[in-house]
């Protein structure tokens, strides 16, 4: 009976330590899908005024050449998306073309 309740031990101790390594990753998860409910930045927003954002970066005037929201390290959109989140911007997406 002894060894029965060690070993019972042993797996609630597996089963917790598993949880805490793996919680990370859940609430990455949950992350993600709470920033894809943003909402779009429009560029009338003063903020967006401030740092001179337009829609589409071929229209920016003064920009350099293939300067776009997705290439900066502010923007936290995956790789392939259309849009995603800006620090400059919480709670706001920006597109990727901006």
């Amino acid at each position: 009976m002894r060894e029965i309740t060690l070993i019972a031990r042993r797996r609630v101790l597996r089963s917790v330590a598993t949880a805490f390594a793996l919680a990370p990753l859940a609430l990455s998860k949950v992350s993600l899908a709470m920033a894809a409910a943003n909402a779009l930045l429009s560029p009338a927003d003063p903020a967006a005024k401030a740092v001179k954002y337009v829609e589409d970066a071929k229209h920016a005037q003064g920009a350099s050449a293939g300067s776009r929201c997705a290439n900066c390290a502010l923007y936290q959109g995956a790789g392939a998306s259309a849009q995603g989140p800006c620090q400059i911007f919480p709670g706001k997406d920006v597109l990727a073309a901006g």
